[in-house]
């Protein structure tokens, strides 16, 4: 069973028709052609594993932000959140995880909080890996504020193959750390603007697992951490 678990993974229900789709070209393929309907199949266990929905072991910790989203760190740097979700304009510090097409691309929270707000803007649609993409390419923005107030901002960036954003939630929801907000089809990337003073402890181009992965933690109170790849 633990065998199975390992490769077999539960699929998000956003993914069932997009599976059904894909299936279907399959076993038309094969009254083609049995390499292309073979093809056609490969894609669609492809499609079944981009919606994957695997269980994540969350650290328990009112003082840890988490990653929101599988992938690489691809930038971490200075920046204004999005002005659409109104907060005051002051540069925070900004961490971006890339998803690329093999990522599981279920979002989730990085903190517990209460979203104020959920803007979404259109846009472009650059490769998400580019610093550009935060400000140019389509985008849905929350606004989490935390317990003593403060609060952050978390953004959807659709990159250069994705085409549709999914936010679950509402104004006002209640999120856990951990919880999932939202998902991101084809290949796009989230950032996360954390609170001032909060360093991150992540480095570019460290590997990151949503919901598991701490990103910072506001009682650590030395260096931002730096990276070396072997």
């Amino acid at each position: 069973m633990n065998m199975i678990g390992t490769f077999v993974k539960p699929m998000h229900p956003e993914g069932r028709r997009f599976v059904a789709i894909f299936l279907v070209i399959a076993l038309a393929l094969f009254l083609m052609s049995d390499f292309l309907g073979w093809v056609g199949l490969g894609l669609t266990v492809w499609c079944y594993y981009f919606f994957r929905d695997p269980k994540r072991t969350t650290p328990v910790d009112s003082n840890l932000f988490i990653s929101p989203a599988d992938g690489v760190v691809s930038l971490i740097g200075r920046a204004v959140p999005p002005a659409e979700l109104g907060m005051d304009g002051t540069e925070l510090t900004r961490v971006s995880v890339f998803m690329n097409v093999f990522n599981c691309h279920v979002n989730r929270s990085p903190i517990a909080g209460t979203v104020r707000k959920v803007a979404y803007r259109p846009g472009k649609f650059f490769n998400a890996s580019l610093d550009k993409a935060s400000s140019d390419n389509e985008r849905n923005s929350l606004c989490i504020e935390m317990q003593d107030g403060r609060q952050i901002a978390v953004v959807q960036i659709a990159g250069l193959v994705a085409r549709r954003i999914v936010c679950f939630v509402r104004d006002d929801a209640r999120l856990e750390a951990g919880e999932r907000f939202g998902l991101i089809r084809f290949g796009s990337r989230v950032d996360v603007y954390l609170p001032e003073g909060v360093k991150p402890l992540v480095s570019v181009g460290q590997t990151m697992v949503a919901g598991e992965t701490v990103l910072a933690d506001m009682s650590y109170d030395g260096p931002a951490r730096t990276g070396r790849t072997g």
